[in-house]
């Protein structure tokens, strides 16, 4: 398998509007980058954690469960199209207001284990593209880091960008949508051949 769609998963699922990037723009927009560190932190290790609980829990089924991996492309690949469609028809919508007693380490990592996006994500990216292809727990484990700083880097860009990346993607939402759609449609047809 090459890393290409997995990557283009990463990258799609990492950058597009979710509860991460929105509540991180926010802060940064209100409190300052320096102050949203710390968030964006906490979202970076609490996404590691939960992509190493992932691939735990997907190792497990296929060694236990060697079919699950047809089972977990077909929902993955499901999921991906289905996610394809929500972005390509979202809007970004009205601001959501946070405050500043969430902007904290705690609070980023904790917000992973009740961010559905993140969850899904998790699961997803790790048993289409990792344990079905790598079955060495090193390459994994080197592969769990770099989906962690990916998705690190999805949330801290939308800190450094602030309000500046939000008007952009308002502005040219339609072209954005359009195109994050058929990157993921491009990752879901990737997953049926391999």
């Amino acid at each position: 398998m090459t890393m290409v769609p997995m990557l283009v998963y990463a990258f799609v699922a990492s950058f597009t509007p979710g509860p991460n990037n929105i509540m991180s723009l926010y802060y940064a927009n209100q409190f300052g980058l320096k102050r949203t560190f710390r968030f964006c932190l906490g979202v970076g290790l609490g996404f590691f954690i939960l992509l190493l609980l992932a691939n735990y829990f997907s190792a497990v089924l296929h060694i236990v469960f060697p079919k699950v991996e047809l089972i977990m492309k077909g929902l993955g690949c499901f999921y991906l199209l289905y996610l394809a469609y929500k972005i390509l028809t979202s809007k970004l919508g009205q601001e959501q207001r946070f405050n500043d007693r969430y902007n904290n380490l705690k609070s980023g990592a904790m917000l992973q284990f009740i961010n559905p996006k993140a969850t899904v994500y998790a699961i997803t990216v790790v048993a289409t593209f990792v344990t079905p292809f790598y079955a060495d727990y090193g390459t994994q484990f080197l592969l769990i880091v770099l989906l962690g700083v990916i998705g690190f880097s999805g949330t801290f860009s939308w800190s450094v960008f602030g309000s500046l990346f939000k008007k952009w993607i308002a502005h040219h939402q339609t072209a954005f949508n359009i195109i994050m759609a058929l990157l993921l449609t491009y990752t879901a047809i990737t997953i049926l051949f391999q």
